[in-house]
């Protein structure tokens, strides 16, 4: 995944502009370079790419705000639904049973799983 995000829409495609010259580069290196090494803002596009072709034409549709496949972009917070997700991140913090409890506790989260 390539990350872009800037404080508005414009700045997105300003980025993403930019981000093509860098095609070439290693996919790995770019991809973790806008996430690691710049600020998060609330526009953003991820450019899902298994390869230059992949990544140069995501970045293109990015700047030309055009939907394609492995593009995803919008704005942060701009549903308003103030929904929670609960993420298990695979670390070796589960354990048998972990979110029984929270399951029967819970109705929000009962109502989630399907229960």
């Amino acid at each position: 995944p390539v990350v872009v995000s800037g404080r508005t829409a414009g700045a997105v495609r300003a980025q993403a502009e930019g981000l093509l010259g860098l095609a070439g580069q290693r996919l790995l290196d770019v991809g973790c370079s806008t996430v690691v090494s710049r600020s998060v803002f609330e526009h953003r596009a991820v450019v899902l790419a298994g390869g230059e072709a992949e990544l140069v034409a995501g970045l293109g549709a990015v700047v030309a705000e055009e939907p394609a496949a492995g593009v995803v972009a919008g704005v942060a917070g701009a549903s308003g639904g103030g929904r929670s997700v609960f993420v298990f991140p695979g670390q070796g913090s589960q354990w048998a049973g972990m979110a029984v409890r929270l399951l029967d506790d819970s109705e929000v989260f009962a109502e989630a799983m399907g229960r």
